[in-house]
């Protein structure tokens, strides 16, 4: 009898492979842009905040009381400028009429002197107006009594003085010094020191 065929050895199965986990793609990292931004921004300088107004119940005592002192200057320069305008106008009329006659020639040039006189005296005094209301929005804003070019703050003699200070005395007088005449825009404290109870020897206050 044959012997029996030997069984062929069952091969393993091999395994199945595995899967490669999916490679992520890359994505591009975004440049960065902050360097940039800054430049962006140096560029064009932040909006500056605009000061908030503040309400009467928040001014110091010396505060209000310059602010009705600016007040009733204001007040008189309004009725002297109105004077002033009302004669000038008077002096024209009145010339026109005399002219007709023949005006003396002295009299002509007093009449036209005084005319420039109060043109000169009108011209100081809304001068002096433009101070006076920049210094009530000062008051408005929290910045009275604090000088302009140096950020320190002015006396209070000068500012009982000159209501409208906007320097203190050093630096008016460097100001005056390098322009050649009373601030950068000029101070009319003295078209004015007759509306005053006392302007004198305001320089050294």
């Amino acid at each position: 009898k044959k012997a029996p065929a030997k069984k062929k050895a069952t091969t393993k199965k091999k395994a199945p492979a595995k899967k490669k986990a999916p490679v992520k793609e890359k994505v591009p990292v975004k440049e960065k842009v902050t360097a940039k931004k800054k430049e962006e921004e140096e560029d064009f300088p932040p909006i500056p905040v605009r000061p908030k107004l503040r309400k009467s119940s928040k001014l110091t005592n010396f505060e209000k009381k310059q602010q009705q002192k600016l007040l009733d200057l204001r007040d008189s320069l309004l009725d002297a400028m109105a004077g002033v305008a009302k004669d000038n106008l008077r002096s024209d009329s009145d010339g026109g009429d005399s002219s007709a006659f023949g005006m003396h020639q002295a009299d002509a040039g007093s009449d036209a002197y005084d005319r420039d006189f109060a043109l000169n005296l009108l011209s100081q005094e809304q001068d002096a107006l433009h101070e006076i209301e920049e210094a009530l929005k000062r008051i408005d804003y929290g910045k009275y009594g604090i000088c302009e070019m140096s950020k320190k703050k002015i006396i209070h003699a000068r500012l009982e003085a000159i209501p409208f200070a906007r320097y203190t005395v050093d630096c008016q007088a460097q100001i005056e010094r390098e322009t050649g005449h009373r601030g950068g825009r000029r101070i009319p404290d003295r078209g004015v020191s007759s509306l005053m109870d006392d302007a004198s020897g305001v320089e050294n206050v």
